[in-house]
C-alpha cells in the first residue's frame, strides 16, 4: 500500500495524515493515529466497543514475531477484505476506530496538574547521586 492509495481509501472519511512508521504508514485524523498500514495488511484501532465487530467479520489482530514469541496487539484489527471496495461502510468502520483511539487517549491523559506533576514524580529515581567529596572542598575555598 502506499501513500496516494491510503489517501483515496479514507477519502470518504476525512482527510488523514499518513506518516512513516515501522514497516508501513500511521494514518491519523485530528492528530490521533487511528490505523496502520503494513506490509502485512491494514489495521484499525479498535477497543471493548469494536473488537466484536472485528471478530464478527473474522478478522484477527495485530500479530509480530519476535525471536522469542508471537507478540499480539489487541488495540490493532485487521481491516475485513470486503470494505477495500465499500467506501461508504468504510467510513463507518474509519469514524469508529477514531472515536476507540480518541477514548484509548482520554484513558492516558492525566487528569489536571497534581496527577501531571504526581505521573513526573514517579518517573524520576528518587535517590539523588551524592557528590564528590573533593568537588565539595574545591567550592568551599
Amino acid at each position: 500500500m502506499d501513500r496516494d492509495f491510503l489517501i483515496d481509501l479514507f477519502s470518504n472519511f476525512r482527510p488523514v495524515t499518513i506518516r512513516r512508521m515501522f514497516s508501513g504508514f500511521g494514518i491519523s485524523a485530528d492528530g490521533i493515529n487511528f490505523a496502520l498500514a503494513l506490509r502485512s495488511g491494514l489495521y484499525l484501532r479498535a477497543d471493548e466497543q469494536t473488537i466484536a465487530r472485528f471478530e464478527a467479520e473474522g478478522s484477527k489482530p495485530f500479530q509480530y514475531q519476535t525471536k522469542a514469541k508471537t507478540v499480539t496487539v489487541g488495540s490493532y484489527w485487521h481491516l475485513p477484505e470486503r470494505l477495500y471496495d465499500d467506501p461508504e461502510e468504510l467510513t463507518d468502520w474509519a469514524k469508529a476506530a477514531l472515536a476507540a483511539a480518541q477514548r484509548a487517549a482520554l484513558r492516558k491523559r492525566p487528569k489536571g496538574r497534581k496527577a501531571a506533576k504526581k505521573a513526573v514524580a514517579e518517573k524520576k529515581p528518587a535517590v539523588k547521586k551524592k557528590r564528590a567529596a573533593g568537588k565539595t572542598a574545591k567550592r568551599q575555598s
